[in-house]
């Protein structure tokens, strides 16, 4: 009966139709290759958390050279007391013809400062993202100048991302509060006085709800913080002025963040933000995603942690150079998605 039933078979495989059996082959293909994709996705998130793992335990031996008397002076740790009132982190990546305007800049508003108010304390830290040109070079000009006490650079080695240079950076920081900001200078330095100023409000409304047996916050670095630098306030502008296609993709990132993290900060994108240096632990031993949405990350993290966030509009000037691409939203796109299955579905835990 089985010798019998074998050419039935065969021949109802013949009997069907050419387009049937073609329909069925590329369905199949199309299961196999999501899939494949789907297994290569995951494997990719629990990379991700492995790799975040060691680097939380590995005991850092990184090092900042001084020019000047050729000394090589250890990096401090985020986990040490702060030293000076004040960090400021800039990335850098192929950098060497915006630097040297938006550094000079900068350092002429923390020296006028630091002369008027003796406990503005500050540091300047320029974190060297594996660049091929002559950024480390122009950075280590004005460490000459300035001295390492007050500028330092960090390199990287080779190319991470704006997120893991900036995540270094502030792990390697000195001060009570830490300010990321873009090595082109597009907003003013000056606007950190407003993220300082909201840093401060936050404080001391903590300060006010805690309960009268428990002790008050002796320092402004103890107080969990971070607020934002927004330009969201220039939409209508930016709208007017961009064509349409980059509108469409701006809107359907805002859309795609707005899912990822959940309301609250408008402006998730823009590279000026300000820390309190408990923030700022609790935040970049956290982070998993080294280039373009750790700011969206940072965000969730917030959130979950219960780190109270501010958003304050600065001045932002459009400064030709950007590194972003048309091809870099998709990228973008793959690390929002990252965010929602990574913690979603527990595979990145967060350590409080």
């Amino acid at each position: 009966m089985a010798a019998a039933g074998w050419p039935l078979s065969s021949s109802v495989a013949d009997l069907l139709p050419a387009s049937l059996s073609l329909t069925l082959l590329l369905a199949s293909l199309v299961v196999v290759v999501v899939l494949a994709a789907a297994a290569f996705f995951f494997e990719h998130i629990r990379k991700i958390g492995c790799t975040h793992s060691l680097e939380r335990t590995e005991v850092s031996a990184a090092f900042f050279e001084d020019p000047n008397s050729l000394n090589k002076v250890r990096c401090p740790s985020i986990y040490d007391p702060a030293e000076k009132y004040i960090s400021l982190i800039i990335p850098a990546y192929n950098e060497e013809h915006r630097l040297p305007e938006a550094l000079t800049e900068t350092l002429n508003y923390l020296k006028q400062r630091s002369a008027v108010e003796k406990s503005f304390t500050y540091e300047v830290l320029i974190v060297d993202d594996g660049s091929t040109d002559h950024t480390s070079k122009v950075a280590f000009e004005f460490v000459r100048k300035h001295k390492i006490d007050n500028v330092r650079v960090l390199l990287l080695g080779r190319n991470h991302g704006k997120g893991e240079a900036v995540r270094k950076g502030m792990l390697h920081s000195r001060g009570e509060l830490l300010l990321m900001l873009d090595a082109d200078g597009a907003t003013k330095v000056t606007d950190l006085e407003k993220l300082e100023a909201q840093v401060r409000a936050l404080a001391k409304k903590a300060e006010s709800s805690l309960a009268p047996s428990s002790s008050p916050s002796q320092r402004l670095s103890d107080a969990e913080i971070a607020v934002f630098g927004s330009r969201a306030h220039l939409e209508k502008q930016a709208l007017a002025t961009r064509k349409w296609y980059r509108n469409f993709l701006m809107k359907g990132f805002h859309l795609v963040v707005l899912l990822t993290a959940g309301p609250g900060i408008r402006d998730t994108q823009c590279g000026f933000k300000m820390f309190t240096r408990a923030a700022a632990r609790k935040l970049f031993t956290n982070i998993r995603l080294k280039r373009w949405c750790f700011d969206v990350e940072l965000v969730y993290l917030c959130k979950h942690l219960r780190i109270p966030m501010a958003e304050v509009s600065v001045n932002w000037t459009e400064i030709p150079g950007s590194k972003v691409r048309m091809t870099s939203i998709l990228h973008m796109v793959f690390e929002l998605l990252l965010i929602k299955v990574g913690y979603g579905l527990s595979i990145w835990k967060i350590y409080s």
